[in-house]
């Protein structure tokens, strides 16, 4: 069975920022059953930009019950009866219930959803206007402040304490094999049992940057974790855009650095985040690297 997180702060977002009080309706924890030994991911299913599974055995009386296409498409048959992916009209979409379902680009154009969004950017398929534009972020676009130094400095203070808690809180939560496997429960065992563990809470910068000094080896599993949940599509050691949007994409309204942050991981600037770059980013030592971790 695997479980998709949409996204984790349901689990434990006060232990990374304590100025965060509420969490959108669409920021639930969903279990779907679903074969597959991969334990829990981040939802991508918002997010999916570059994704077509088709699927061969086709309904003959209705051929795309089992033609599936990606964000923004639709399948419709031809003059053979022959199903195909078309571009979405935006006009079918269903109409957004609130603002929590509105979605901002990067062309800073806010889109009533993530349907009216891929919709349009299907509509620009093949131009460089249209592989330029990506889904920003959750939520109408706003003004979001620009990270200083210092603010840049402290964020993986918070989100380095907030991966170990929200693994915690899911092997906690394990009573079924549903969420971990056995070998990241016994790595998440040894933290979890572990006196000198700091608890989740509203804590000092000062305090978070101790605990990661005294505590390294806390950290290392958590952050190869998080870079193995988002990994998936495909499975080749890099994280693309769409494939952290799943994670940045709930955090910039309310994290203002986060943008800043994971362009700062990309240190070749290749438009990719390697797993030695993101570890550097979270400060795990070179030496500490391990592609085994993510799995």
């Amino acid at each position: 069975m695997r479980v998709w997180i949409i996204f984790l702060l349901c689990l434990a977002g006060q232990a990374f920022a304590a100025s965060i009080v509420s969490v959108s309706p669409c920021m639930c924890v969903r279990v779907m059953p679903e074969g597959g030994a991969n334990p829990v991911q981040v939802e991508t299913g918002e997010f999916d930009e570059a994704i077509e599974i088709i699927e061969e055995d086709v309904n003959a009386e209705n051929p795309c019950l089992n033609h599936h296409c990606k964000k923004g498409k639709v399948c419709e048959v031809d003059e053979e009866n022959t199903p195909m992916c078309v571009c979405q009209d935006p006009t079918s979409c269903p109409a957004s219930v609130g603002e929590f379902e509105h979605v901002c680009a990067t062309d800073n154009t806010t889109y009533d959803s993530s349907c009216h969004f891929f919709a349009h950017k299907c509509s620009l398929e093949g131009t460089k206007k249209g592989h330029k534009l990506h889904l920003d972020y959750i939520g109408p676009c706003k003004f979001i402040e620009p990270c200083l130094d210092a603010e840049l400095n402290e964020f993986p203070l918070r989100m380095r304490d907030w991966l170990k808690n929200v693994l915690v809180t899911l092997y906690e939560r394990d009573e079924e094999n549903n969420l971990l496997t056995e070998k990241q429960k016994l790595r998440v065992k040894k933290i979890y049992e572990n006196e000198k563990r700091l608890q989740a809470g509203d804590h000092s910068l000062d305090l978070l940057a101790h605990d990661f000094e005294k505590n390294y080896n806390m950290y290392i599993f958590p952050v190869h974790w998080q870079f193995g949940q988002l990994d998936q599509h495909p499975i080749d050691g890099f994280l693309s855009h769409t494939e952290l949007a799943p994670l940045r994409a709930p955090l910039i309204p309310m994290e203002h650095c986060t943008t800043r942050f994971f362009e700062q991981c990309d240190s070749d600037s290749d438009k990719y985040i390697a797993l030695e770059e993101w570890a550097k980013c979270f400060g795990i030592k070179d030496q500490d690297v391990d592609k085994d971790l993510v799995i």
